[in-house]
C-alpha cells in the first residue's frame, strides 16, 4: 500500500485548499500593481494642474507664470482685487453669485413642484419630460445662441439677469427635477395619506410633512443649482451682455492679463465652491441626525 492512500481524506483535501489560499497571505496579484498604477496616474492627470495652479498663486512679486517659484507671499490675491488692470473681478465675482443664488431658489422651486406633479400621469407628461431633457443634449453655445436670438425678438435687452437666467435654467432645471424624481419615488405616500386624514389641509400637509421629509434632496437640488450656474460659461458668453459674470471674467483674462492674477482666482474659486459643497453636506448630514433622534424619542 502506498503512503498516499493511508493518508485522512481531510488532509489529503487541505493541501490544495492550503496552495490556493497562498496568494492571499502573500504578495498580491499583478493586475493589482498595474490597476494601482493607472488610478495614481488618473490622479495626477486629474489635480495635477489644479495642484500647479494653486501652487504658483502664492509666488512672489517677481514669479512668473511657470516654474520654478520665486519667493512666497498673497501678493496676486491682493492684487486681483485692488489693480483695475486685472479685470472688473471684484463686480463679476457679485454678480456670479447673485445670479446662482436666483438659479438656485428658482431651480429647487420649479424642481419641488415637477416632482409634486409627475407622481400622477397628466395629458402630455411625456412630452413635458422629453422637452425638459432636451435641453441637456443641445449644445451649450447654440442654446445660448438660441436665447440670445428670442430675447432680441422680443426686444429684451441681453443681461446677466435676464437672458443669462434664462440660459442657465435650461441647464439646471433638468439636473434638478431628475434629482427631485429620485427622492420622490422614495416617498411614502402613507404618511401623506396620514396627515389628511388628522385633518391636515392640503398647504398643512405640504409643509409640515412633505417638505421635512425630503428637505435632504432639495439640499441637494439647491447645491447642484449653485454649482452649475456658478461655473457656466458657455450659456452664459451669448446671453450675459456688456457686463461679465465670473467664469466669463476669467476667460477675458487668459486674453488681456498674463500674470498669477489668475491662478490666485483659480485659487479662490475653488475654495468658494469647496465651502460651498462642505456647507451643502454638512447641512444634510445635520437634517438626517436630527431626524434619527426624533425617530429614536
Amino acid at each position: 500500500m502506498s503512503q498516499t492512500a493511508v493518508l485522512p481524506p481531510a488532509r489529503a483535501s487541505a493541501a490544495p485548499r492550503a496552495r490556493r489560499r497562498a496568494p492571499d497571505r502573500g504578495g498580491r496579484p499583478w493586475t493589482f500593481y498595474v490597476l494601482a498604477a493607472l488610478f495614481v496616474l488618473y490622479v495626477l492627470a486629474l489635480y495635477g494642474p489644479m495642484i500647479c495652479i494653486y501652487i504658483l498663486s502664492f509666488q512672489d512679486v517677481r514669479g512668473g507664470l511657470v516654474f520654478p517659484m520665486r519667493g512666497t507671499s498673497l501678493h496676486w490675491f491682493v492684487d486681483l482685487f485692488t489693480q483695475v488692470r486685472t479685470g472688473d473681478v471684484k463686480g463679476a465675482f457679485g454678480r456670479s453669485i447673485r445670479l446662482a443664488a436666483i438659479v438656485t431658489v428658482l431651480t429647487v422651486i420649479v424642481s419641488f413642484m415637477a416632482g409634486l406633479a409627475f407622481r400622477k400621469r397628466f395629458v402630455g407628461d411625456s412630452v413635458v419630460f422629453y422637452l425638459m431633457i432636451g435641453s441637456l443634449v443641445a449644445p451649450g453655445l447654440v442654446l445660448g445662441l438660441g436665447v440670445g436670438l428670442l430675447c432680441n425678438l422680443l426686444g429684451i435687452e441681453a443681461s446677466w439677469y435676464g437672458s443669462a437666467l434664462g440660459a442657465q435654467l435650461s441647464w439646471t432645471l433638468p439636473f434638478g427635477v431628475l434629482v427631485m424624481f429620485a427622492v420622490m419615488s422614495r416617498f411614502n405616500a402613507v404618511w401623506e395619506e396620514a396627515a389628511r386624514d388628522l385633518g391636515a389641509s392640503p398647504w398643512q400637509t405640504v409643509v409640515l410633512v412633505i417638505l421635512p421629509i425630503i428637505a435632504p434632496g432639495l439640499v441637494a437640488v439647491a447645491l447642484f443649482g449653485f454649482t452649475l450656474s456658478y461655473d457656466e460659461f458657455a450659456r452664459t458668453l451669448l446671453t450675459a451682455g456688456s457686463l461679465n459674470t465670473l467664469p466669463l471674467e476669467i476667460w477675458s483674462m487668459t486674453l488681456n492679463v498674463t500674470s498669477p492674477s489668475l491662478y490666485a482666482l483659480g485659487t479662490v474659486t475653488t475654495i468658494i465652491s469647496f465651502l460651498i459643497i462642505g456647507l451643502s453636506l454638512g447641512t444634510i448630514a445635520w437634517m438626517q441626525k436630527r431626524r434619527a433622534r426624533k425617530t429614536a424619542r
